[in-house]
């Protein structure tokens, strides 16, 4: 893994936010974002990913959680990549219980292959979450589940898709929610109309809104 933006609590440190970024980005790219949608009393933490050759882009290296090889949903996933990459996150969140926040008062989320990983991350950890964002995202190794949910099927879900969106296919993300509603208790799917593979006003502040009803000061 790459450096990391740590944005640190405005008020006594309660809570964490570890959100993942997308494809050829970094810790960066959303840490100022993140920085004005988080509560207070929360911790932001943005990682940055190691830089590895994408086989989805001619084999060019750039910062990638785990290699993309197709962008069919039913094409061959890196499944090594990821869950090499989902263990990386738990122990991001075992380093957060260890500085003293309970796993039920840590947030993951991410955009796009960022969010795809928060999603599989949480459905491998067997500790309580509390809650998971996913971004222009899909669930990573889809057919493997529910078999392979381990625990956090009682974690609250925001899922946002964009209806335009040209890289991740929107119905890639009604496949998605579909899927999670089949074992999960409290997932939510909102839809931004005309919206690309992006983000928008909107959208954060219906994130900012769900990381307040789920991590309460």
């Amino acid at each position: 893994m790459g450096s990391q933006v740590v944005i640190t609590a405005t008020a006594r440190h309660t809570a964490t936010l570890i959100f993942f970024h997308g494809l050829g980005d970094t810790g960066h790219g959303w840490a100022s974002t993140m920085g004005s949608v988080r509560s207070p009393h929360m911790k932001v933490i943005c990682p940055t990913a190691a830089t590895m050759p994408v086989t989805l882009n001619a084999g060019f290296r750039m910062p990638s959680w785990f290699d993309l090889r197709s962008l069919d949903a039913t094409g061959p996933e890196d499944e090594e990549g990821i869950r090499r990459a989902a263990e990386t996150v738990h122990t991001l969140i075992a380093a957060e219980v260890a500085a003293g926040i309970p796993t039920q008062r840590i947030v993951i989320g991410g955009f796009s292959q960022g969010g795809a990983l928060a999603l599989y991350s949480a459905l491998t950890f067997p500790e309580p979450l509390a809650g998971v964002v996913a971004l222009s995202a899909w669930l990573p190794l889809h057919q493997k589940f529910p078999a392979n949910a381990v625990g956090n099927k009682n974690t609250p879900v925001l899922q946002c898709h964009g209806d335009c969106d040209p890289i991740v296919p929107y119905k890639w993300g009604q496949m998605t929610s579909s899927l999670l509603k089949q074992f999960m208790t409290q997932t939510e799917f909102k839809t931004y109309r005309g919206m690309m593979h992006g983000s928008s006003d909107e959208e954060m502040r219906d994130m900012k809104a769900f990381i307040q009803k789920v991590v309460k000061p």
